[in-house]
Parts: C-alpha cells; structure tokens; sequence
C-alpha cells in the first residue's frame, strides 16, 4: 500500500482527508511543519499532501527543507490550501510544489486523480 503524509493542522480538514484516502493509502498525519519533516524523514512517503499555512514552519519552509535533502527531494509534494486566488496556483508551482489543491476539498475524485497521476508519475516503468 503506497504511503501519503499528510501535514494539516486542522482537525475538520484532516478527518475529511482520512475518509477519503484511508481505504486506498496508508495515511501518517502530522499538523506542524518541524514534526512533518522529522516524521517525512523517517518513514520517507510516497507522496506528501502539504498544507501551506502551518503553526511555526510554513509549508514552504517545509518544502524548501524537503528539497534541500537529497533522500527527499524526489517525493512528489502537492500543495493543500485555501488560498485559492488568481494567480496562487502558479505562485505555489513556481515555488517548488509539484500540484496544487484548493481547500475546501469539494471534489474528491479530483484529489484521488491527483494522487494517483504523481504516484503513477514516480513508478519504475
């Protein structure tokens, strides 16, 4: 079973994201930025779905530090936020994340496709 951290720090959104991963991923969760990276260290995901605004570190402190290490910086790393304006989307691509999802997740299916095309992306052919 492929593994996905998941780095939210709100409860609400993090019980949503269990419900709709945990039957097809192992899901490790962790809501602070410092936590994350010592936890994504250890278990080395497949995949990292990364909330933007996190107590202390910030998400793109975490990916900053995530694509600084050489054992991480190949682990697909999406974006979770609610800042969804004109122009986040590439504002958060430009900075080093691999894709971008709006909160709140109203589509599901959209998160699931997401998932799958970077883990799809990431296996040996």
């Amino acid at each position: 079973m492929k593994r996905i951290a998941v780095v939210e720090d709100n409860a609400d959104n993090l019980l949503l994201l269990h419900a709709i991963l945990e039957d097809v991923y192992r899901i490790q969760a962790y809501e602070a930025g410092g936590e994350a990276l010592a936890g994504i260290r250890a278990e080395q995901p497949d995949l990292i779905l990364l909330d933007i605004s996190l107590p202390g570190m910030d998400g793109t402190e975490v990916l900053a530090a995530l694509r600084a290490d050489p054992a991480l910086r190949h682990i697909p790393v999406v974006a979770l936020t609610a800042h969804a304006m004109a122009g986040d989307r590439e504002r958060y691509l430009a900075a080093g994340f691999d894709d971008y999802i709006a909160k709140p997740i109203l589509d599901p299916d959209q998160l699931l496709a997401t998932i799958a095309r970077w883990l799809e992306a990431r296996s040996p052919r």
